[in-house]
């Protein structure tokens, strides 16, 4: 293992575990996006995504001749799976530029991104491979959108203190639309998972990539487990046992450690110009199926269980899933239900109205305008908090709304008429997110 492979495994697990701390100590609030790594499935059943493609080129060593993303998806269909492809358009713009050093973060260019190499930006994304995004949706494929042309959306100094990032929320949006309306306007598709560049979230003017997810009415791809075909190791057989080992041994201990999880997989070179994918993935396949897995799309997994904490046999998934059918904001940004959560005023808002307002939102933080003298224009809840005040389902009194107020009663009971039309049966006031839930489900 080089020094520089070992570096940047050394900054995984740091950033990992910094992450891990970031999240332990930050409230987490109601979500119309919803980060969806894995799914609270108790069947072996799993996704695969593979990120960065469509890739013309063959794999690297030759295999055969045949287009690397064509390889996956007859490697997938071999065993009866079906991938997520999370696709870029084309990063044929993003010059001038020159490339980095092989083996490490920017080997594919220092300012931007180029795939499927430096260079070559016309032998990959759905721009240049139609005959391959064709073929993924014949093939029963799902496709994600990775970005138009692959560029951060915010800086990312640490790893990536060269790379030119998006100047902001609008360019963001702009460059995921332009994918959006590809898909729609050649395959008549339409786009429901979005997966950031290099997974930077924050962008320069300070939204971020679930405000241009609500936006489009996307779902942020995340995964829970690395395919590891990504990174460079001393020898292309290591980077192929990379890629299954880990697997083989989780699942050799616990058979059913990968039920509901997504697992990340590269559909193109790694950092030293190899894909050990061509061959990793099929000795993959081999281990899931025995141990009797199932490998389907993002999608599908999500039409099983859309919930990393409550699987279809849990108490609270039926009215959860209807009110999330039904539009409602019914999870917590980091795709959790929390049944057992204390219901706020502030909560009961974002649950009727967080989904409808999204634009709303972005248009309050920049007008810098407070709701109430309590509520901020970046309280998470605020667009929501504005328009349940605006329809009557909920009031402020002296200038305050208290987000943070337990509901009352009769609060409850009038919101209730206001969303549904109906009054709920019980007089008593729901203390969690859970028996909301419930009593909300029963009135659709």
């Amino acid at each position: 293992m080089s020094v520089i492979t070992r570096a940047i495994g050394i900054a995984k697990r740091v950033k990992h575990h910094f992450q891990d701390e970031i999240r332990r100590r930050t409230p987490v609030y109601l979500s119309p996006v919803r980060r969806i790594e894995r799914v609270a499935l108790p069947d072996r059943v799993c996704a695969m995504t593979f990120d960065d493609g469509p890739c013309r080129l063959p794999a690297n060593p030759p295999k055969d001749r045949k287009p690397l993303t064509l390889h996956l998806a007859e490697t997938l269909e071999r065993f009866g799976a079906v991938g997520t492809f999370d696709i870029v358009g084309d990063t044929s713009g993003n010059y001038p530029d020159r490339p980095g050093k092989e083996g490490s973060a920017d080997w594919g260019g220092v300012a931007y991104d180029h795939y499927p190499d430096f260079g070559r930006d016309a032998d990959g994304g759905a721009a240049h491979c139609p005959e391959l995004v064709q073929r993924l949706l014949a093939g029963g494929h799902e496709i994600t959108s990775h970005t138009w042309a692959h560029v951060l959306f915010g800086p990312k100094p640490l790893v990536y203190g060269s790379r030119k990032p998006l100047p902001g929320l609008d360019a963001v949006v702009d460059d995921l639309k332009t994918m959006d309306d590809h898909l729609r306007s050649n395959y008549n598709y339409t786009i429901r998972l979005s997966r950031p560049p290099h997974y930077v979230d924050r962008t320069k003017d300070g939204f971020s990539a679930y405000d241009a997810y609500a936006l489009l009415n996307y779902q942020y791809l995340a995964a829970s487990f690395d395919g590891a075909g990504w990174l460079p190791l001393a020898s292309y057989e290591a980077e192929v046992e990379a890629t299954y080992k880990p697997m083989e041994r989780l699942l050799e201990a616990d058979a059913d450690a990968l039920c509901g999880q997504i697992i990340f997989q590269k559909d193109g070179y790694n950092m030293a110009r190899r894909s050990p994918v061509a061959d990793g993935l099929e000795k993959q396949l081999e281990v899931l199926t025995r141990h009797g897995y199932r490998v389907v799309s993002v999608s599908q997994l999500l039409a099983l269980c859309p919930f990393s904490d409550l699987a279809p046999q849990s108490a609270d998934f039926a009215a959860a899933k209807a009110l999330l059918d039904a539009g409602f904001c019914v999870c917590f940004r980091d795709n959790t239900v929390r049944p057992d959560a204390p219901l706020t005023r502030g909560a009961l808002a974002m649950l009727a109205y967080g989904c409808k307002t999204a634009e709303a939102r972005v248009e309050l933080v920049r007008k810098n305008a407070p709701v109430c003298r309590d509520v901020p224009c970046r309280h998470p809840y605020a667009a929501a908090i504005a328009a349940a005040m605006q329809s009557g389902a909920l009031t402020a009194r002296d200038g305050r709304f208290r987000p943070d107020d337990a509901v009352r009663a009769d609060e409850f009971a009038g919101f209730c008429y206001a969303v549904t039309g109906k009054a709920p049966q019980e007089s008593i006031a729901p203390q969690t997110h859970g028996e909301a839930l419930r009593q909300l489900a029963a009135l659709l």
